[in-house]
């Protein structure tokens, strides 16, 4: 007879997976919940199952934290071959165009001004963008065309790491909504040569860094202990003003109540969260002095 299996407990916090390549993300938060036997869990910011590096993933209330760290800037290091595009715009996809030419590194120079700032971008046709409720992906393989809008995103900093005239390596800071592979696309056809991203790694996402990453390895096996590498709710908010309150007005926060703020440190306006004894209460907007909590967190204090 089987014993009956463990039931699934309440875990809190956050852990910034170093993904490995070849895995989804979605796999990757399966792996998680099953390390960690968590009820709840769930990533910010999607990785290709061809990208490696940071994957954050919630547990629990940190989930209620997901939107602030998904909307941070993001920083990649990626290798794009010359040459060669693709339907995906990666190695995984299908020839579609090729060249002879290969650029030199100073026409690359030349041509990174175009891609930073405040620039118009059309996703990958292999996206998770939704079209008519289906995710762009799944219609491009099933072999439908699959025509996206171009969008306005913005890269803070376009850079070369490592050139040669077949691949050239590139680290890029940027906003949300960025695609990398998009990128590698359209440099490709400004310099005519065509190009496709084939090693992909993302190194930030909000306050998360590649120093903070673990891998999976390091959390399974005998005598390890998963929980240690767990980071506190509260890292999903530490890009946000935050503003320390008593007992008293921390449960006037979680009854949903606002609570006038006080001291010279307190902030004007904008999203804050509040804090008691360290431990995050709610966050909201600040209106008029005033904290309007949208959501509370369920922590002890």
């Amino acid at each position: 007879m089987n014993a009956p299996r463990s039931k699934r407990v309440e875990i809190n916090g956050w852990l910034i997976l170093d993904k490995p390549t070849g895995m989804t993300s979605t796999h990757a938060v399966s792996r998680l919940k099953r390390i960690f036997n968590a009820k709840k869990a769930g990533h910010a910011g999607t990785l290709d199952p061809l990208a490696t590096g940071i994957l954050p993933v919630a547990f629990g209330e940190a989930t209620k934290t997901v939107p602030f760290v998904q909307d941070g800037e993001k920083a990649y290091r990626f290798k794009v071959r010359w040459g060669v595009e693709t339907d995906s715009d990666d190695s995984d996809g299908r020839v579609t165009k090729t060249s002879d030419v290969r650029p030199t590194q100073e026409a690359i120079v030349a041509a990174l001004p175009r891609f930073v700032g405040v620039i118009m971008q059309t996703p990958p046709s292999f996206s998770a963008i939704k079209v008519d409720g289906e995710r762009a992906y799944d219609l491009a393989r099933d072999g439908e065309t699959v025509e996206l809008q171009a969008r306005e995103v913005t890269i803070h900093e376009l850079r070369i790491v490592d050139y040669s005239p077949d691949e050239t390596v590139f680290e890029a800071e940027c906003g949300k909504g960025t695609y990398v592979r998009a990128i590698a696309r359209d440099m490709g056809r400004l310099l005519g040569c065509y190009g496709h991203v084939t090693q992909l790694r993302r190194t930030r996402v909000g306050p998360f860094y590649e120093s903070n990453a673990v891998v999976l390895t390091s959390l399974e096996g005998e005598g390890v202990d998963p929980f240690a590498f767990l980071l506190p709710v509260e890292s999903g908010l530490s890009e946000l003003a935050c503003v320390n309150v008593d007992r008293n007005g921390a449960a006037r926060l979680r009854r949903g109540q606002s609570l006038l703020l006080r001291g010279r440190d307190a902030p004007i306006d904008g999203i804050a969260y509040a804090a008691c004894g360290g431990t995050p209460v709610a966050f909201g907007e600040v209106q008029g002095g005033e904290l309007v909590p949208s959501r509370v967190f369920n922590l002890p204090f």
